[in-house]
């Protein structure tokens, strides 16, 4: 692709945001837009666990980007620190996973995929971890897993990125649809007027569907709403990660511990519940009983971009020439960030990518 293209990324996510820092040194311009405030849509809900909850359960496509992304995390971490003096706190905790149904599975998947899970005395865990709750039988642990604090990720991201004097930031800015010149996408129509560019990349999320829409595209990415409440504890409150029935708790470096999620079929509706509320404290207590007598200080509700087995789409769009998209990573857009946006620069710039791109490529999946 000519150094001089000028592209356009719909969507300020940590997708469109790190595809765009990923691209701004090769092409001439990249202009961001966003209909909201910038990652504040599933980017700044989410958890922040780099690691998909049950790793065993996906497919090989999923597999591939998660661990490129898992190994990756920390530098990127350290990079966007001493460039914008803002730390996303890539934190490495660990993980424990209790009673699991799929035990075996997941060992057998670990050691295929030569990942560090094993097994853990239940002693064992409750010495590494005791404010867990009694009545636990069987743990397993992976020790390299950390956690991202994605609302400050987002923050360095859209500090490095407004360093950068080719690269503009647009929130507020609603794409309604794509301007066409025959086959060719040659920009968007927004609500403060159209926007031409030589590309356009779709990162739009969870909107990412009705987008496509307007071509006439069927794009199977639709809004799954996510509910979290928030604590405030001691630092050292909770050393790990840790996960059962579905729920988990997240520790921060500074105490704040995320207790998440629901998994809602609810449209765009994002406002939070009192029956989430109730049901994600009970699931807080179950996990750490000392929570019993802490006041939530925060609980949202954010929309995921689910997609088909959580397989996000990357690449050319078939036949609309100049329009790309890297979106529907469903509950694993942090996760899969940093592969997401490495494996689509080298597509867009024509590198050889950093895994196969066959299973994510849009043409193939929605032809």
């Amino acid at each position: 692709m000519p150094k001089q293209q000028e592209i356009i990324i719909v969507g300020a996510g940590v997708i469109g945001l790190l595809t765009a820092l990923n691209l701004a040194p090769e092409v001439k311009h990249v202009t961001v837009l966003d209909r909201s405030g910038l990652g504040q849509e599933s980017s700044w809900a989410g958890g922040g666990i780099v690691s998909p909850l049950y790793p065993w359960r996906y497919s090989p496509a999923v597999t591939a980007l998660a661990h490129w992304s898992q190994d990756f995390y920390p530098h990127l971490g350290e990079r966007l620190f001493a460039s914008t003096g803002l730390d996303p706190e890539v934190h490495t905790t660990g993980l424990y996973w209790l009673d699991l149904d799929d035990e075996a599975e997941a060992l057998a998947w670990a050691a295929r995929q030569n990942r560090p899970l094993s097994v853990v005395d239940m002693s064992a865990t409750y010495d590494a971890v005791p404010v867990l709750g009694a009545g636990y039988s069987r743990a397993i642990y992976m020790a390299d897993v950390a956690n991202v604090r994605n609302p400050r990720l987002v923050k360095s991201l859209q500090a490095a990125l407004r360093a950068l004097p080719n690269v503009t930031l647009r929130e507020q800015c609603e794409v309604g649809g794509f301007i066409r010149d025959g086959a060719q996408v040659v920009g968007v129509h927004t609500a403060q007027g159209e926007l031409r560019a030589d590309q356009v990349v779709l990162t739009a999320g969870a909107w990412s569907g009705d987008l496509l829409r307007t071509l006439g595209v069927d794009l199977p990415v639709e809004p799954v709403k996510g509910q979290m409440i928030l604590y405030k504890c001691d630092a050292d409150f909770l050393p790990a990660m840790v996960l059962a029935k579905g729920r988990y708790a997240i520790p921060r470096r500074d105490g704040h511990i995320l207790i998440g999620s629901t998994l809602e079929h609810e449209g765009y509706d994002k406002t939070p519940t009192l029956s989430a509320l109730e049901s994600l404290k009970a699931s807080a207590v179950e996990l750490l009983p000392a929570l019993a007598n802490a006041t939530p200080v925060g609980h949202w509700a954010g929309l995921r971009p689910g997609s088909p087995e959580g397989i996000p789409f990357i690449g050319p769009l078939a036949g609309f020439d100049g329009l790309w998209l890297n979106c529907g990573h469903y509950r694993n857009g942090l996760v899969l960030a940093p592969a997401s946006c490495q494996l689509f620069a080298d597509l867009m710039l024509g590198r050889a990518p950093i895994i196969d791109p066959a299973p994510y490529d849009p043409g193939a999946r929605l032809g």
